[in-house]
């Protein structure tokens, strides 16, 4: 179960990676980021663009891959203890037995 669950953690992951990907050029294309980089300096730093933009390329995709990847991880482990508590449960009660009949 923990290997299955690693798979599908980075398969998410790369799913995640992806949809913040096109939000960030959907958003790009429509200049999101340019006035919010602007309005950031008019306030903060009084015009002065020397400090660099709140939002940029790289910092959307570090912060998405180090959520992604916690994601990751919290996933996995959350698999795997479900998998043994499901595994314990059902072998102190026995668990679910379904007989299927051949068709005559």
């Amino acid at each position: 179960m923990l290997k299955l669950a690693l798979v599908l953690g980075f398969a998410m992951f790369l799913v995640w990676m992806v949809a913040v990907g096109v939000l960030y050029s959907v958003l790009g294309g429509m200049n999101v980021w340019t006035k919010l980089n602007g309005t950031y300096n008019d306030l903060v730093q009084g015009g002065d663009t020397s400090g660099g933009d709140l939002i940029s390329a790289g910092r959307v995709f570090g912060i998405a891959a180090v959520v992604g990847l916690v994601n990751v991880i919290l996933f996995t482990a959350m698999a795997t203890v479900s998998a043994f508590i499901y595994n314990v449960s059902a072998d102190l009660a026995g668990g679910v037995e379904v007989t299927l009949s051949e068709r005559e």
